[in-house]
């Protein structure tokens, strides 16, 4: 592990970041993510430059609402489906979530749902003044909980918790790293020395289990403010983990709305081939970053990992998981 170097690499589109991160980034562990580029540790949690700065001016400026709600994940666990889920259960009374005209039709979830990694970012176009000033509010972040703005663990806004089994989790941001480098017209590491920086815990926002026992610790606690999916199980069932959201939110659904099916609209409209085969989705670009839109949806797929994992890769993850999540009654389902 390197000592940081005034030089900082951040993500697509060349982010500045201020000299006062940049003098933060000298007195930080630096390694390399899974695209190659410079990632640094703190707080004990892997940061791109970019992120680090919106994690520090999120921590000063933002300002909790009781009403708001807080959608978390760690990276490539569904969070693209989770927001636009979360997006079409509490804004169906204000929105016409259902017609030709849905938000949900034109916009990427991730501008609806803003990061407030980017939100709160200096100087950035995705700024706080353009967030929606609907009622509750609603945000995403990748954040660990213990270096969350304290605004939001001490007011009574809810969180909603979404994890995925490490395996697919892994391959899923390796591919996503490897078409951000491919955009950047930078040549990918190796899949094995991503795998060995998975394993040792350099990654964005990792260690990963880290991350996931940290919201999944926060929940058993205060189970009244911390909703925890599984990605698979929502995958499984969806529509009734779309009534548990609703339910958790404070806005449950009728039983008018149920004998017309509105869960099941709900399902539809945020399944992951819909979303796919959006145009905005296809040929469209997240603002905050820059990143194309495609590159949020692959394949979606339980158990895809088997595809890329050798029989020694196996043996060492499924080593980790049992030695990470011991005695957590924390399980994941592989496939």
């Amino acid at each position: 592990m390197e000592k940081s170097q005034k030089a900082s690499q951040s993500l697509v589109g060349e982010f500045g970041v201020s000299d006062e991160i940049e003098e933060l980034l000298l007195t930080l562990p630096r390694d390399k993510s899974f695209d190659g580029s410079s990632i640094y540790q703190y707080e004990g949690a892997w940061y791109r430059p970019v992120l680090l700065a919106g994690l520090i001016s999120s921590r000063k400026h933002f300002q909790a609402k009781d009403s708001d709600v807080i959608v978390i994940t760690f990276l490539k666990s569904g969070t693209t489906w989770l927001k636009a889920l979360t997006y079409a259960i509490v804004s169906r009374s204000h929105h016409a979530i259902f017609d030709s005209n849905s938000p949900l039709l034109t916009k990427n979830s991730h501008d609806l749902v803003p990061f407030l990694d980017f939100a709160y970012y200096p100087n950035n176009n995705n700024s706080s003044e353009h967030i929606s000033t609907d009622d509750p509010r609603i945000f995403g972040t990748h954040i660990p909980y213990s270096s969350l703005p304290d605004s939001i663990k001490n007011s009574d806004c809810r969180i909603v918790y979404m994890c995925r089994n490490p395996f697919d989790q892994f391959i899923s941001h390796w591919k996503f790293s490897e078409n951000l480098a491919q955009e950047q017209n930078v040549q990918p590491i190796s899949f094995e020395e991503v795998f060995e920086l998975f394993c040792k815990g350099i990654h964005s926002f990792g260690p990963s289990w880290e991350h996931v026992l940290g919201y999944w610790k926060a929940s058993l606690e205060n189970p009244h403010k911390i909703l925890f999916f599984k990605y698979e199980d929502v995958k499984e069932d969806t529509s009734f983990h779309v009534n548990k959201l609703a339910d958790f939110l404070g806005c449950p659904f009728s039983d008018v709305e149920k004998s017309r099916g509105v869960i099941e609209e709900i399902v539809k409209l945020c399944s992951f081939d819909n979303m796919k085969d959006l145009e905005v989705n296809k040929t469209g670009r997240f603002r905050g970053t820059g990143i194309k839109n495609s590159n949020f949806f692959r394949k979606g797929k339980v158990g895809g990992w088997t595809d890329y994992f050798t029989p020694s890769m196996s043996e060492r993850m499924n080593k980790l998981i049992e030695e990470k999540f011991s005695g957590s009654d924390l399980t994941f389902k592989m496939s």
